[in-house]
């Protein structure tokens, strides 16, 4: 067993947390003496003890001596709960390996240089990638407090994402919905227009087989504010909030109906008659959304690429064809002349469910 299977095991313990440590990072930490783990931990909720800690309080008294893998640099300041630098010193570990340093320019490296300081052994970038990925909403929103957008979307092999009648239940299968359904866990909120919204009346919620799944913030894009007040997404029963998005036509009368049931308007200036994505994408980040999650329909997902506000995309693709030329495309508008003008997909990995392929890759 070397430093990349037990940083490995560190990585698995981190991801646990997902969709519950936001705006905080993921990370996972375990405690080794004599090539064993003696100690696990891992960031389980915004506000709760970290994951050095926890590791720490598993291996107990055993940890003078040991070496700690953690999948990122452990904090040297005072924030919800104390640093994590004091309990490791107090505890006795001799050796920290870290998988990627902090990515606040205001904090990086100072756990590091103070734990070397101390006479602790540290190593730095095993499996650093890994944890960069596992992080990359975190990363991202900690650099330029904007949060990390992901496109999803299901399409018929001839690129339909539903038929010309609006039905689009279901191009994709039941572990496609269900992964999507992770997604919005671990996202901080969804977005989608009001086409959606008229056409499927969603929950936009989240629905999770074996663990209680935490609901994104609900986005919907209304240019002018003419969400049916009944919607489900103006009355759910769910701590995540529904945002609806206005250029600013919206009647004041029809403003203080959907408020009055609970739900927040604002207003976000228009391009071309539509919402300005930059500016909004600028107040989720001022907002605290470290993530978001789009999912249509196919003018917000032309919208969201033309404006270059996403990040990394997750194109389904279920075995069927329409064969017709009337359904809903993925993007619908004006797209470029040249294909040297289209938007090259970086890092692709392909995923099967079932019968569905699903792409994922990154723009940005």
């Amino acid at each position: 067993m070397n430093d990349g299977y037990f940083m490995k095991t560190a990585l698995a313990l981190a991801e646990r947390g997902k969709g519950f440590t936001s705006p905080n990072p993921m990370v996972g930490a375990v405690v080794v003496k004599n090539k064993k783990i003696i100690g696990r931990g891992w960031h389980q909720a915004v506000g709760e003890a970290h994951a050095e800690v926890n590791a720490i309080n598993d291996a107990g008294i055993t940890a003078r001596g040991a070496d700690m893998y953690v999948t990122l640099e452990p904090c040297n300041h005072t924030g919800r709960t104390g640093p994590c630098t004091k309990k490791i010193l107090e505890a006795g570990i001799s050796r920290i390996v870290v998988a990627m340093e902090d990515p606040n320019p205001d904090v990086k490296g100072g756990g590091i240089n103070f734990l070397k300081n101390q006479g602790v052994e540290v190593d730095l970038g095993i499996c650093g990638e890994e944890a960069a990925k596992l992080n990359e909403s975190f990363v991202k929103y900690i650099k330029t407090k904007k949060p990390f957008v992901i496109l999803k979307c299901a399409s018929t092999l001839d690129g339909r994402i539903a038929t010309r009648t609006g039905d689009s239940k279901w191009i994709s299968g039941e572990k496609s919905r269900l992964f999507v359904h992770e997604l919005r866990h671990a996202a901080d909120a969804i977005m989608v227009g009001i086409g959606t919204v008229k056409t499927d009346d969603p929950s936009l919620t989240t629905r999770l087989e074996h663990v209680e799944g935490r609901d994104p913030v609900r986005i919907i894009l209304d240019t002018e504010l003419s969400i049916d007040p009944d919607a489900k997404v103006l009355s759910l029963e769910s701590e995540a909030e529904t945002i609806v998005v206005t250029g600013g036509l919206a009647q004041k009368k029809k403003k203080k109906l959907i408020e009055k049931k609970g739900s927040k308007v604002i207003e976000i200036s228009c391009q071309d008659g539509r919402i300005d994505l930059n500016a909004l994408i600028d107040f989720l980040g001022e907002s605290g959304i470290t993530s978001l999650l789009i999912e249509g329909g196919s003018r917000v997902i032309a919208s969201s690429l033309t404006q270059e506000i996403i990040d990394k995309v997750f194109f389904f693709y279920g075995p069927k064809i329409l064969g017709g030329d009337d359904g809903v495309p993925i993007c619908r508008g004006r797209g470029p002349e040249l294909m040297s003008q289209s938007m090259p997909v970086k890092e692709i990995s392909i995923r099967r469910f079932d019968d569905d392929i699903m792409i994922e890759g990154y723009l940005n």
